[in-house]
């Protein structure tokens, strides 16, 4: 069969969608010839009638009925790309609404949105930092950061980026050296985060070694990620971090990582929107660096 060019559906559905091959040809702006000879070739490379002829009204057949569908679908599809090409070339403008956690939140997207808002200064930006989940669509806001792991919602989300969680101590406690394998840390003071499901249970795998599960003897008990990286420094047990936390100060020495040859379970770094067809030119703009900047960040980063 010969390719089917795409302008006979268009003139096939403007003749479906009008009853007439005179308005099909006033809407296209083309003669009425042109469109019924499209047509008529159209039908010819599918062998089979389209469209069934009357003195008042051209009806489709129930063949035409069934392409005609189809073309509404692929033309719909047309269209919603070139708006979303068209929003992504616009200029972002307006308040962009942010939620993000404290701790990512403090870290990287503060300092990103001092770069967002020098690059496009028609748009403004408003922050809120909170390690409970906001309401999206009742709080007003255009995008959501989340960090971890994503619960099944409403809402639609692109992974970005991934972070690592570190097992680490301060070198004001000697006592963290002595841990060899994971089961030796169920002696030492442990800080937990109680924004975590299970703050005290934690799984370690190494290379093929089957996975060790430990829980772990809590010391302080905080809700707040900066807070237990804080208690860390200073001494007050070891406890898990997020490598965008305990990075610097791994390398300041401020921390050292205990078990680096034990790994914990990796968790994501995600945008979350409400659910909507197109998105704001502020949003688009601003997921991309987000994006652009977890890409770099990970392109030059020291092992740990």
């Amino acid at each position: 069969m010969q390719a089917i060019r795409l302008n006979r559906l268009a003139y096939f559905s403007a003749v479906a969608e009008t009853g007439s091959f005179t308005k099909a040809a006033e809407r296209l702006g083309i003669t009425k010839a042109v469109v019924s000879q499209q047509v008529s070739r159209l039908e010819e490379e599918l062998q089979t009638s389209l469209l069934v002829r009357t003195t008042r009204r051209v009806e489709p057949t129930e063949a035409g009925r069934l392409l005609h569908a189809r073309c509404v679908m692929i033309f719909g599809a047309v269209e919603d790309a070139i708006s979303e090409i068209a929003q992504i070339n616009s200029e972002p403008t307006g308040t962009l609404r942010i939620a993000a956690p404290s701790d990512y939140g403090a870290a990287t997207i503060a300092p990103l949105i001092a770069a967002f808002t020098r690059k496009y200064p028609a748009c403004n930006v408003e922050l809120r930092l909170s390690d409970t989940k906001v309401d999206l669509i009742a709080d007003h806001f255009d995008l959501s950061i989340r960090v971890g792991w994503l619960d099944d919602s409403s809402y639609q989300a692109r992974r970005i980026g991934s972070f690592r969680q570190l097992l680490v101590a301060s070198p004001e406690l000697p006592q963290a050296g002595t841990a060899i394998v994971p089961e030796d840390l169920v002696s030492l003071p442990f800080i937990a985060n109680a924004s975590l499901k299970e703050p005290l249970v934690w799984r370690f795998t190494k290379n093929d070694f089957d996975p060790t599960t430990v829980r772990l003897r809590q010391s302080i008990l905080t809700n707040s990620t900066p807070a237990a990286m804080a208690a860390t420094l200073a001494g007050g047990g070891i406890s898990v971090l997020p490598d965008f936390l305990a990075a610097d100060h791994l390398q300041a020495n401020r921390l050292v990582q205990l078990l680096p040859a034990w790994d914990l379970p990796a968790g994501g770094i995600y945008a979350v929107y409400p659910a909507a067809r197109f998105r704001p030119p502020k949003v688009i703009a601003f997921v991309a660096m987000l994006s652009q900047h977890q890409q770099s960040n990970r392109s030059i980063a020291p092992p740990l």
